[in-house]
């Protein structure tokens, strides 16, 4: 179909998610004619709010539900109306020692406290000084990379100066995570603690090779310069929302319902001509094609190589069970000890010992559903009761969501996998509370038990995610690779130096797109979503750094 000088923009831009509407904001922000293409019919991808059950008024995170990658650099930027909540509990973890019902609570508002709880746990000191070694650690290397994040990809040798720790640099980016929680750690629960952060959306084990336990480790700890876990106020749709206004205010055109069907751009060339964008809209216009100087494409690779005619090359696999619940009241713990408002007000971790997650990766790894399926869970509504609407909150509802890991797509090909995978959730948080969770569901107006369930498969369905891998990909090392534009494995040859040049020549021939780690092979079409460099997570890097690649490029390419 052949275009006209109406259908012309600066920049189409393929998904609203939220990358893609940061992308849009600081665009228009500079006087580019900018399109957003969305396929459903609002904007948000997984960052929405929504209300699951009927008749119960309650506007659940359905997807992400917590923020930390979100630099506070891009909420001033976009002049963001956003509040993203500290949570004073950082973490409580209830385990059976010695045949007594006990936890671990990590207190971010009182170290004191939180000495106090490892040293009834393990008897001693030792674990509480590791921890805080270790976390001191990893808060010294936030500050440093996470600044980075936002701006020109750095070589692997510049970040590594950076860092400025070679003790670091090596438990975070060369070896094995699993080899630097050994040697810090003793106790088995501390340790599966730790490594949980490595775990998250990421089907992977502690001394796995190729790293990519370290990668999900690092964007878990990074977060602003401290690794803090913050609650959006409103919900995850606040986030999105505040995002929308401020892409609209500045003159972007959102298009919903609008579902892209191909990309057109050639592999050659400098960049200086137009790529078309094709798309249907059934419920609006039709068919139609409409041409832009840069693509940006917040979709996982793996469907902007669909959308380009390119073989996608093999399926992203996620791995992960996401449970929605809305409570009529919280429920009590075995370990009596612990107060429900606390325990659940941060992250509940549940069968996450270190041997236990060994043991849940190597069951789903050979094809079979967890025996003691891990996950954590948290209650948004202890910290922000604003997504409960009046008679909700009357009522004292309140919400949880569970997070399980090592649910891997390939184990729901059976139809009742998803209840067996819910059950055996389920199964274990009942086993360190003292009351069944079911009999603290509240019910929807058709008397059905609150809670829903979103497996890997769903979420290729329900949100265009291949494999329902929540990163699109493995997630990557935030510098440079050496064969641009791929991805970096993390381990160390000793060529970091000699690489260094190599590195900044590809990336000053693949452009600004290269210097930002948004690039693909067509010069027109630049990643803005998970799949880019620095993606994965509720942040807004990719779309902001695509962003500025394309506000870097010379006036006419």
């Amino acid at each position: 179909m052949n275009t006209n000088a109406s259908s012309r923009y600066d920049v189409v831009i393929v998904g609203g998610g939220h990358n893609g509407l940061v992308a849009a904001a600081y665009l228009a922000r500079a006087g580019q004619r900018v399109l957003v293409l969305e396929r459903l019919g609002r904007v948000g991808g997984a960052a929405v709010s929504a209300r699951a059950f009927p008749g119960v008024d309650a506007r659940l995170s359905r997807y992400s539900y917590l923020v930390s990658l979100l630099p506070r650099k891009i909420v001033r930027d976009l002049g963001l109306r956003l509040e993203l909540r500290r949570r004073r509990i950082a973490s409580y973890t209830p385990v059976e020692r010695d045949g007594k019902p006990t936890g671990l609570l990590v207190d971010a508002g009182d170290p004191g406290r939180t000495r106090e709880s490892f040293r009834a746990l393990t008897g001693g000191d030792r674990e509480w000084q590791a921890w805080q070694r270790f976390y001191g650690m990893t808060g010294q290397v936030a500050e440093r990379v996470f600044p980075t994040l936002t701006e020109p990809l750095p070589s692997r040798a510049e970040l590594r100066r950076r860092v400025a720790d070679e003790d670091a640099w090596r438990s975070l980016f060369e070896e094995p995570l699993g080899a630097a929680v050994e040697r810090s750690f003793a106790d088995d629960l501390v340790r599966g603690v730790v490594l949980t952060d490595a775990l998250i959306g990421t089907f992977t084990h502690a001394h796995d090779p190729s790293l990519r336990q370290n990668r999900c480790f690092l964007y878990h700890v990074i977060g602003n310069g401290t690794g803090d876990w913050d609650v959006p106020v409103g919900g995850m749709g606040a986030v999105t929302g505040a995002l929308a206004e401020a892409a609209l205010a500045a003159g972007a055109e959102i298009r919903t319902g609008h579902e892209v069907t191909a990309i057109a751009a050639d592999r050659g060339g400098d960049g200086r001509g137009h790529a078309e964008v094709s798309y249907r809209a059934p419920d609006r216009d039709g068919e139609g094609t409409v041409a832009a100087r840069r693509v940006l494409v917040n979709a996982a690779p793996a469907v902007l190589a669909r959308l380009l005619g390119d073989d996608p090359g093999p399926a992203p696999e996620g791995a992960q069970l996401k449970v929605n619940m809305v409570l009529r009241r919280l429920p009590r713990l075995r370990d009596a000890a612990a107060d429900p408002r606390e325990a659940f007000a941060g992250t509940f971790h549940i069968a996450e010992g270190y041997r236990q997650l060994a043991t849940a990766y190597a069951e789903a790894r050979a094809g079979r559903m967890p025996s003691a399926p891990p996950s954590e869970i948290y209650c948004h509504t202890l910290t922000d009761r604003s997504i409960l609407g009046p008679e909700a909150v009357r009522q004292g509802l309140q919400t949880l969501t569970l997070f399980g890991l090592h649910m891997p797509a390939r184990l729901f090909g059976d139809p009742a996998a998803k209840d067996r995978a819910l059950a055996a959730s389920l199964a274990q948080l009942d086993a360190v509370l003292a009351e069944p969770i079911a009999d603290c569901l509240a019910t929807d107006a058709d008397g059905r038990p609150c809670v829903e369930a979103r497996t890997p498969p769903e979420l290729e369905r329900e949100i265009g995610l291949p494999g329902g891998h929540i990163f699109h990909r493995d997630l990557s090392f935030p510098f440079r690779d050496e064969s641009f534009p791929g991805r970096d494995d993390g381990r160390d040859d000793g060529r970091d130096e000699d690489l260094a040049g190599a590195a900044d020549a590809r990336a000053a021939e693949g452009g600004a797109a290269a210097r930002w780690g948004v690039a693909t092979d067509r010069p027109n079409v630049l990643l803005c979503g998970a799949g880019a460099v620095r993606g994965g997570g509720v942040s807004g890097i990719p779309g902001h750094n695509a962003a500025q690649a394309v506000l870097e490029e010379p006036a006419g390419r």
